[in-house]
């Protein structure tokens, strides 16, 4: 059963019952990330997202930990651009401690001073970690590129010197335009009933907010076609490229979902194959897509051989447009429905991968998501669909690029 119910403030609780299962998975989902950050805050959601765990007025950082580890749970959370996630995954017979601890989380945390200065050291590694992850920087380049230097452009990370300047103060004028409860989904999924749910979730979440309106969300228009480059003496050249695509409400998801899993979304895929097997030009090359509430992109990685990076991004280049112009057979088609289909049917079976889909479409639409139809949509997708969605996406001459190495040369096509 799937349940939705808005309470009188704003706030949303999603529910998944799934009998016969042992555990439960909770979410507090709240729809705000780098996107929604300014220049000086981008960061601040990341920020909050790890000093939210150092410590409530009643628990200290380690009183936290220790409490999941005692009753055998997990709990994490993470920061995306758009939606930050705190969640926990533990037997159905602690779902009321789930949910109070993350509540006290969520409306108590002190922000003390000793733990953010702690808490910035740990960021800033994080940062630095980020910054010797190749890929990373070329995928973070990539968005730059393509957004600019604000909204989705942004890092999720921030910067280091954001990071320093962060103080209680900024944390809580920022969670006060968007910790709200309008802005914030509470998801639960496993074996719970709705009545224990709700009666959980008004108590421990409904009725402890004081913000209920939240500030506008922000929108970001991509820039004009953009190359962007950052020189590293490293082994390898990364190099990437993005085109225009659709937001997550778009009818057409699916239907560009299933082309980019023909492009570049597995080993039988169009770039794995000519790329990598072959041409030999790369061991890592894929693609994929990104949906954001306003707007989406369909990005595209490879790491290369320096010597060979400018072969390499042409027969990418050459393969995009070899799929644009003549298609996919009937059988990738078959191929690329079935394994979205089947993504979301076993989906279905993880209690947190409930829990993050449908506490995420409530987040973004407002409404129930509905397993059955669009299981259904998807099986009434015709190949002609899928075609017409190549011919309008996939154009390179609308592409932004980015690349990481050690080459300082640009990156063109012969």
């Amino acid at each position: 059963m799937n349940y939705l119910k808005t309470f009188d403030n704003g706030l949303k609780l999603a529910v998944v019952e799934m009998k016969g299962l042992l555990s439960v998975a909770c979410g507090v989902l709240v729809k705000t990330g780098s996107a929604n950050e300014s220049a000086e805050e981008n960061g601040i959601s990341h920020f909050i997202e790890h000093t939210v765990f150092k410590g409530t007025e009643k628990r200290s950082a380690f009183d936290i930990s220790d409490f999941i580890d005692r009753i055998g749970g997990q709990i994490n959370a993470y920061t995306s651009k758009q939606m930050t996630c705190y969640y926990t995954h533990t037997t159905k017979e602690h779902l009321e401690d789930s949910l109070e601890v993350l509540s006290d989380m969520f409306f108590n945390s002190k922000f003390d001073k000793t733990e953010l200065t702690k808490e910035k050291g740990v960021v800033i590694e994080e940062i630095n970690m980020s910054e010797d992850t190749p890929e990373d920087l070329c995928l973070d380049l990539l968005s730059e590129s393509y957004f600019g230097c604000e909204g989705l452009g942004q890092t999720i990370l921030g910067s280091a010197k954001n990071v320093r300047s962060f103080d209680r103060d900024k944390i809580t004028a920022y969670m006060d335009k968007y910790y709200t409860a309008d802005n914030v989904v509470i998801a639960v999924a496993g074996n719970v009933t709705v009545e224990r749910a709700e009666k959980l979730v008004g108590k421990y979440f409904a009725d402890n907010f004081k913000r209920i309106k939240s500030a506008p969300q922000k929108t970001t228009k991509p820039s004009a076609p953009l190359y962007l480059k950052k020189i590293k003496k490293i082994e390898q050249s990364h190099i990437a490229l993005c085109m225009p695509a659709i937001s997550l409400k778009d009818e057409r998801r699916d239907m560009l979902t299933i082309a980019n899993i023909v492009l570049g979304g597995g080993m039988s895929s169009r770039l794995f194959q000519r790329i990598r097997e072959d041409l030999g030009l790369c061991y890592s090359v894929y693609s994929y897509l990104s949906c954001y509430r306003e707007t989406g992109v369909l990005e595209v990685y490879a790491g290369v051989n320096t010597d060979s990076r400018e072969l390499a991004y042409e027969a990418i280049v050459e393969e995009i447009e070899k799929f644009r112009e003549k298609g996919i057979t009937e059988q990738e088609f078959l191929r690329g429905k079935e394994q979205l289909k089947s993504s979301l049917i076993l989906g279905q079976e993880s209690v947190s991968g409930q829990m993050q889909l449908y506490g995420r479409y409530a987040l973004f639409n407002g409404e129930p998501f509905d397993f059955n139809a669009r299981l259904k949509s998807i099986e009434n997708i015709k190949a002609d669909d899928v075609a017409s969605v190549i011919r309008g996406f996939f154009d390179v001459n609308k592409a932004s690029t980015a690349t990481v190495g050690p080459k300082r040369s640009a990156l063109t096509l012969k």
